[in-house]
Formats: structure tokens, C-alpha cells, sequence
């Protein structure tokens, strides 16, 4: 019993454990439980018209129908364009290959019908993380007033394709999202951060991102990351994790008890993108970070913007009276690096100074102002 129990809390299952795409293969029955009689009375109408084979089941409000795994993307597409955006989102969608009934094994798999579309078309992210396709670039973090010197490098995610083309996170994140794959996303992403860092030598400090709403309990959801940082022989102290400010989740209790862990283990955190969205201050006094990130749009041409200008120096302000370092972001030209530097910024990065690579490119004289 005691072994069980070991392999249990190893790690968690729901970050590390991937969709099997067989189960979208074959024929099979696509269950489908509507939200509302109306919903469910107006796709009855919608596949007797269509002459799909299917069956209604009125006192569970379901309908079943019978089509091929390959078939299950553009069917329940059009599945969306019968139902009102609220009635797709409230769906709740299986599919079953063969004849067999659902069961409580497949309660997982339920998901709503806007996930069933984008999992029909997620193959090749699937693919991506089951292959281990996901790696790392940095960006140097270096000191606002000598830019030669380095205090830090950002991780930031990448992923390639099969021919070693580059896939850049947006798109990867984008479809994490909507299949409701960000959790195991996020895991590859904070993995190889580490490792890749690790490989390259950097000595410098790591930045790390790290989604709020990818993490159940740090317990388990964060256990592979900080294993991997303590075998790889990383100090926890040189390891900061960014909190994207604008795509916090929107518990304060839960996102206050993920930084309460990583500080307990040893880890600095870091507000990132602050100015990007609409509770900055709130999230300041309720995470007291380490480090604040300004974010780019707010730093972009902040010399020739009053507004930005008046917003950055009370965030500054604020900042140096409470002893938090800050970053300013997407440092581009010159005059965006002499204002911030002006104004007391600690530490800058952005494409003035260097562009994410790997590994990372040499900060030379010509950038020093």
C-alpha cells in the first residue's frame, strides 16, 4: 500500500498526461447532452433534416449519432452553426467508439462541444508534446544603467515541427487553450526552461512563466518542475516565476497559494506584464512580488507619450518604496532605454538589446548608451 501511495503523489496525472487520439479513430457514437429542451429539441429537427443516422434520447435531453472518428470535426462544426454560442459552450460531448455504452472510466473525457471541434483538429500539438517538440529561448534581462551586464535570462517557449521549423507560442497556446490542453503545455514549457538552461550552461538567473490556470495544487502540479530544477542542480534562488498579470485567474485564494509554495521552496516571483490589464495595483498588495515587469505597450515610446510617462513613474515610485525590483519590457530604440534608465528602472530586456534565442546571442558595446 505504501508503494501505491508513493506512486500516486509522483506527479499528476492531469498535467502530464496526454489525449489518445485512437480514441477519436473508428466508428463509433457521439453523445451529445444538450443544456435546454429547446436546444435539444432544435438538433433533433437539425439531423432528421440532415438524414444522419442518429437516435434521440428525449429524458436525458441526449442524442447519439453514429458517424467515423474522421468525420467528428466537420460534423460537430456544423453541430456549432446550428446552436447559439451559450447552447455550444453548455453541450457536454463524448465519443464512444463501437457500440459501447459510456461508463464512469470515460466521465474524463466529457467535454463541451467547442473542445470536441478544436481536440478533432489538435493532432499535431498532441503530437508535438507526446514527442517531446518543445524547447526554450532566452532573452537576456540585463542592468538598466551597463547593459553589458546580464542579471538574468527570460525562458521563453518554443516548439518545431517535425523538418525543424520553429512554432512560436501563440499558436500553441491558442489551441492549448481551446482543447483544454494548456495544463500539459505549461508543464513542457517550465521542463524545458530548466533543461534547456541547464544544457547551455547559463549561469545567470532564469525567468520562468508559468500559467495560474494550469496549476489544480502546487503540490502535485508543480512536483516534476522542482524536481527537474533540484536534479539538475539549479538554486532555487535563481529561479524567478512570472505570473502573467494578464491571464491571472481570477481566485485570489488559489493564485495566493501558488506563490506561497514556490516562496516556501525557495523560488523569487515576478508580476509580469503589470499595466497590461486591470488589477495591477490589487494584485501588487495581495501577491507582494518580488520583481514587477512593466509591460511593452506601456514602455513603447513612453518618451513621447505623457500618459504612459505619468503611469510608469507612479508604478516606479510605488516599486522603490516597497523594495520591489523592476523590469521594463520591449526596450527598443534608444530613447525608450534613456527614459526608463532616467527613471530608475533596475533592469531592462527587450530587441535593443537582444532577441530570444538559443542559445542566447552576446550582449555587445553597441547597445550600451
Amino acid at each position: 500500500m505504501r508503494h501505491m501511495s508513493q506512486t500516486v503523489l509522483k506527479s499528476c496525472e492531469r498535467c502530464q498526461s496526454l489525449p489518445q487520439k485512437h480514441e477519436l479513430e473508428g466508428r463509433g457514437r457521439l453523445f451529445l447532452w444538450l443544456p435546454l429542451g429547446h436546444s435539444y429539441g432544435k438538433l433533433v429537427r437539425v439531423l432528421g433534416e440532415s438524414g444522419r443516422d442518429f437516435q434521440p434520447l428525449p429524458q436525458e435531453q441526449c442524442v447519439t449519432v453514429r458517424l467515423e472518428g474522421s468525420q467528428l470535426g466537420t460534423f460537430a462544426a456544423d453541430v456549432l452553426g446550428a446552436l447559439t454560442d451559450e447552447e455550444s459552450r453548455a453541450t457536454r460531448v463524448l465519443f464512444v467508439q463501437g457500440d459501447a455504452e459510456p461508463g464512469l472510466r470515460d466521465f474524463p473525457r466529457v467535454g463541451s462541444l467547442p473542445q470536441l471541434v478544436t481536440m478533432a483538429r489538435s493532432g499535431w500539438l498532441v503530437d508535438m508534446l507526446a514527442e517531446k517538440r518543445i524547447t526554450s529561448h532566452y532573452q537576456p534581462i540585463v542592468d538598466a544603467k551597463d547593459t553589458r551586464r546580464v542579471y538574468a535570462y527570460e525562458a521563453l517557449m518554443r516548439g518545431f515541427e517535425p523538418d525543424g521549423a520553429l512554432v512560436f507560442p501563440g499558436k500553441m497556446l491558442t489551441l492549448a487553450r481551446d482543447a483544454d490542453l494548456l495544463f500539459q503545455l505549461d508543464l513542457a514549457a517550465r521542463l524545458s526552461a530548466v533543461r534547456e538552461a541547464s544544457r547551455l550552461g547559463l549561469k545567470a538567473p532564469l525567468f520562468i512563466n508559468f500559467t495560474p490556470t494550469a496549476i489544480y495544487d502546487p503540490e502535485f502540479c508543480l512536483r516534476s518542475t522542482v524536481a527537474a530544477i533540484n536534479d539538475l542542480g539549479i538554486s532555487p534562488s535563481d529561479v524567478v516565476f512570472e505570473i502573467i498579470e494578464s491571464d491571472h485567474t481570477p481566485n485570489a485564494n488559489h493564485l495566493k497559494s501558488l506563490i506561497a509554495y514556490y516562496r516556501r521552496t525557495g523560488f523569487r516571483v515576478a508580476l509580469d506584464d503589470l499595466g497590461a490589464g486591470y488589477s495591477s495595483l490589487n494584485l501588487i498588495h495581495q501577491l507582494r512580488p518580488d520583481i514587477m515587469k512593466l509591460d511593452m505597450e506601456l514602455i513603447r515610446g513612453i518618451h513621447q507619450d505623457p500618459y504612459k510617462a505619468s503611469i510608469t513613474r507612479k508604478l516606479l515610485e510605488l516599486a522603490q518604496q516597497l523594495g520591489i525590483l523592476t523590469v521594463a519590457e520591449g526596450i527598443e530604440t534608444p530613447e525608450e532605454l534613456r527614459w526608463v534608465r532616467a527613471h530608475g528602472v533596475d533592469f531592462v530586456q527587450g530587441y535593443l538589446i537582444a532577441k530570444p534565442a538559443s542559445p542566447p546571442v552576446s550582449i555587445t558595446p553597441h547597445f550600451v548608451d
